[in-house]
């Protein structure tokens, strides 16, 4: 089980760091244009790059303190927050109706709770 949850934090460490260096990266113009980036209409330029700094830190957090053996409560922590940030998206996304993104988020919601389920529990560092 500790190599599953590695493996998942992998993946979703790739992912956010990826969605969370494009929201700093790109001006709002830019992410609207994006596929899938409707809802960044409805947000001011300062909470979008907030998010993304939030999924930056929260993909570092899920690999570098397992990996280094030190503040390993961070890693739980992480993953904890970026299951309440996909919450957050998942909400967003039914209010604007947007099926296939809110099955994506309710997916990387799920995967994010197991690691931060497993890392606060049965297979902490």
């Amino acid at each position: 089980m500790n190599l599953v949850l590695w493996i998942l934090a992998g993946l979703l460490a790739l992912f956010f760091a990826f969605a969370g260096f494009n929201k700093l990266a790109r001006p709002k113009e830019r992410l609207l244009a994006s596929p899938g980036m409707g809802w960044a209409a409805d947000f001011s330029p300062g909470p979008i790059k907030l998010i993304g700094a939030l999924e930056v830190l929260a993909a570092i957090g899920l690999l570098l303190p397992g990996a280094t053996g030190l503040a390993t409560v961070l890693a739980p922590l992480a993953a904890t927050g970026l299951a309440l940030i996909m919450a957050g998206a998942v909400a967003t996304h039914a209010r604007r109706k947007e099926g296939q993104a809110i099955v994506v988020n309710a997916v990387l919601l799920v995967l994010a709770a197991v690691v931060a389920w497993g890392r606060f529990g049965p297979h902490a560092f």
